[in-house]
């Protein structure tokens, strides 16, 4: 299926009310990585966009929530959400919660960007993506599922991505 079919079945079923397309805000709560919430802005709704194309997973809610919001938040905030909801100590990546909230530690990633080689907009690019994923239904429990999400992430950015510079 082409894009412009996908786009096309896409607003389809939009317009028939089976298929919610969020709206998407992006917020920074933080001030140890200097961010551009406009450019975040519009890569995240063009990542939504994308996530919105590829078939939905039996668990997923994303076309149920009427809003995503992504959130920068610092390595000690996150750290009290993993510790709190996870129950898991110490700071990690992105927390996705299934009402549509989305944390991403620009601390971590500008620590895992210099640890894989990317550059940090790469790295958020990977946490937004990875976590739109997950409230569309993808799992990465099991190193099959781990896999298929991995790649559906990365194609996930490079649409994205293509889309929020032209």
């Amino acid at each position: 299926m082409t894009r412009m079919q996908r786009m096309t079945a896409l607003d389809r079923k939009r317009r028939s009310g089976a298929v919610t397309i969020p709206t998407i805000t992006v917020h920074n709560w933080q001030r140890a990585v200097r961010v551009n919430l406009e450019t975040w802005r519009e890569f995240a709704k063009h990542a939504l966009r994308a996530c919105l194309e590829i078939p939905e997973k039996k668990s997923g809610v994303l076309t149920k929530l009427p809003q995503v919001d992504v959130v920068f938040v610092s390595d000690r905030r996150i750290s009290e959400l993993h510790r709190r909801f996870l129950h898991q100590p110490g700071p990690t990546d992105v927390i996705t919660f299934h009402h549509g909230e989305i944390f991403v530690s620009t601390e971590t990633a500008r620590k895992q960007a210099r640890r894989f080689g990317n550059s940090i907009e790469r790295e958020i690019r990977l946490y937004i993506a990875h976590a739109l994923l997950h409230l569309h239904g993808f799992d990465d429990k099991d190193r099959r599922a781990a896999a298929e999400m991995k790649r559906t992430q990365e194609k996930l950015v490079d649409r994205a991505l293509r889309r929020s510079i032209r």
